[in-house]
């Protein structure tokens, strides 16, 4: 009987794949340092025009109010808690300057100011800066000296949807004035009130209040022939703006603008509150002068201001506008001579 033959199958031989090692770029990541501080702030040149107020001529009552103004400010942050800002005004006269009638405003007037925040006192909300400020007149080349101890309370009062207050100060200071004559210097110390609130709509209020005792090197006259030593003074600010857009695109913003109010009101324990009868009379003579214990200067500005977003960080501006206000005349029992005096404005503003 024959046999099956047993068939076996033949070994299947297996390759095996060559095994790569790939070898990927491993990227760390790590957390940026924060930058440290860089100096920073802003410049703003411009130049206003200010035209003839509405028969306020020397044809009518001797006042010349055509002229020009160029201000350059600025603000630099030196560091975290230092500051530095910076005003420089020189007037222009746009009138014959060889008739003294038609001489309108001429001369440079300097302010600056130094800030330190001390950051807040103890474990409060209440921020204390110094600020250090000098001042020297367009007209009368008088100059300033004065410091501040700034105490801002503005995290203690509103901030809600309808009032916020962004400003709350109250400082002590000292400030020390001189004219070109050595006894014409003044010491004063006394208390200011600085606040700012906005509102809805593009509003804000500003109030400012000046306390001060006056000791004066030279006498001041009160009339024709009676002089004081001392004085207390209070001076009020009360300031309403509002911005409303009229028209924007991604390079230009037109708005209309509007600022008015006490511009300031003064009063004072003593009449000397001058005021000249004749501005082109003897400016020395006591009898030129009628003496108040209270002025105030009461006015509305209107504008429309068109801006032109060059680049983020500059901008030029125009604006075109009337100021209406109480002149000649600015006895609180008397005021008169409300006027409209037109302005134009051109300038620019760059930020770093």
């Amino acid at each position: 009987m024959a046999q099956a033959k047993e068939i076996v199958p033949a070994p299947v031989v297996v390759e095996e794949a060559p095994v790569q090692v790939v070898e990927k770029e491993v990227i760390v990541y790590r957390d940026r340092e924060p930058q440290g501080f860089r100096p920073n702030g802003y410049v703003d040149l411009q130049y206003r025009y200010y035209g003839e107020a509405e028969e306020l001529n020397y044809k009518n009552n001797g006042v010349s109010n055509n002229y020009g103004r160029t201000q350059l400010m600025g603000r630099i942050n030196m560091t975290e808690n230092q500051a530095l800002e910076y005003r420089i005004r020189s007037y222009n006269d746009w009138n014959s300057s060889s008739n003294d009638k038609q001489k309108g405003e001429d001369g440079t007037q300097t302010r600056l100011r130094y800030f330190y925040n001390h950051g807040n006192v103890g474990d409060s909300s209440v921020n204390l800066t110094s600020r250090i400020e000098y001042r020297k007149e367009a007209e009368s080349d008088a100059q300033s000296l004065e410091y501040q101890a700034r105490f801002n309370f503005a995290d203690y009062l509103f901030n809600n949807d309808f009032v916020k207050t962004t400003e709350f100060t109250i400082a002590p200071k000292y400030k020390y004035y001189w004219a070109s004559n050595s006894d014409d210097y003044q010491n004063r110390l006394g208390v200011d009130l600085f606040t700012m609130h906005q509102f809805p709509f593009g509003f804000s209020f500003e109030f400012n209040l000046y306390g001060d005792q006056y000791f004066y090197g030279q006498r001041q006259y009160t009339n024709d022939h009676s002089t004081v030593k001392n004085n207390t003074g209070l001076t009020m600010e009360a300031y309403l703006y509002n911005t409303t857009n009229l028209y924007t695109n991604d390079k230009f913003d037109i708005d209309f603008y509007f600022e008015g109010g006490y511009d300031p009101y003064n009063w004072n324990s003593e009449k000397v509150l001058k005021t000249a009868i004749n501005e082109k009379g003897d400016l020395k003579d006591p009898t030129n002068y009628t003496y108040n214990d209270n002025t105030y200067e009461l006015y509305a500005y209107p504008q429309i201001i068109t801006t032109y977003k060059v680049s983020p960080n500059f901008n030029v501006y125009a604006s075109l506008g009337a100021e209406y206000r109480n002149w000649a005349n600015i006895n609180q029992k008397s005021a008169k001579d409300w006027r409209w005096q037109p302005t134009a404005v051109i300038g620019f503003k760059t930020t770093f």
